[in-house]
């Protein structure tokens, strides 16, 4: 009798102890999966704010820094969902939303900086790198319904119109670098370059860019004309003009 309930009670020891096991396991798995969702959205809040970081460098508009923002909200209240215990997280939750509010007020009809010409073709690129991931998150976030048709539409096409700028701009600048080198033939390359670009935009910019390309062309034609040596441009000069001007993918 006694050897019976020995054992008995070592077979419910038993199932209470592999009990616990798959329940430690559980709470584990959920614990780990947990911690997998938190850090995904620490990491979606992390590059959102690298981008609204990057304000004071490309022009911005209320909408833009509205949408990175409420993105930033979304994750946030997200992450509350997913762990009620952080109490640091209805505190940021309160502090985006008055951010979200006071942009609405103070970027109406109105951008965060002027737009600045890029110093090197390096910052160039830098800039359309990152016009490029501004274009990407609208359209997430439109995909996803955070953001209307409308505006989607609107300043997908500021972005885009930003792009052609930076692209122009700076090949101007390079022209007037060439041309007082002397290194007519790299004006040249330059020049005819972006008119193909602008040539098949019909936007106001890209009209008026046109004209000026057209006119720093003849002048530069007929300098070499004269004959002005045509210096062609080295290997790396015209990678660098094909990362530029390289095809952009249609959002």
């Amino acid at each position: 009798m006694n050897i019976a309930l020995v054992v008995g009670l070592c077979v419910i020891l038993l199932g209470l102890i592999v009990g616990y096991n798959i329940m430690a396991q559980q709470r584990q798995r959920v614990e780990s999966s947990k911690r997998q969702e938190m850090a995904k959205y620490i990491a979606v809040i992390d590059a959102t704010e690298e981008l609204i970081g990057n304000a004071h460098n490309l022009p911005y508009s209320g909408t833009l820094l509205v949408c990175l923002n409420q993105k930033i909200l979304d994750a946030l209240k997200t992450m509350h969902d997913i762990d009620k215990t952080d109490r640091s997280l209805p505190q940021r939750i309160s502090d985006v939303q008055a951010q979200i509010n006071q942009i609405k007020q103070t970027y109406q009809n109105k951008e965060s900086t002027s737009f600045r010409v890029p110093d090197s073709d390096r910052e160039a690129i830098s800039m359309l790198k990152l016009v490029k991931r501004l274009r990407a998150v609208i359209k997430a976030e439109h995909t996803k319904g955070r953001l209307p048709t409308q505006a989607f539409v609107s300043e997908n096409s500021r972005l885009e119109q930003m792009q052609m700028k930076i692209n122009i701009e700076n090949v101007l600048k390079r022209v007037n670098d060439a041309k007082i080198k002397g290194q007519m033939g790299t004006a040249q390359q330059l020049l005819k370059k972006a008119l193909d670009v602008v040539s098949s935009k019909s936007d106001p910019y890209c009209q008026s860019a046109k004209e000026s390309l057209s006119a720093m062309l003849e002048e530069v034609n007929t300098s070499l004309s004269k004959g002005h040596e045509a210096n062609r441009p080295k290997n790396d000069e015209n990678k660098e003009l094909d990362e530029l001007f390289a095809p952009k993918k249609k959002w």
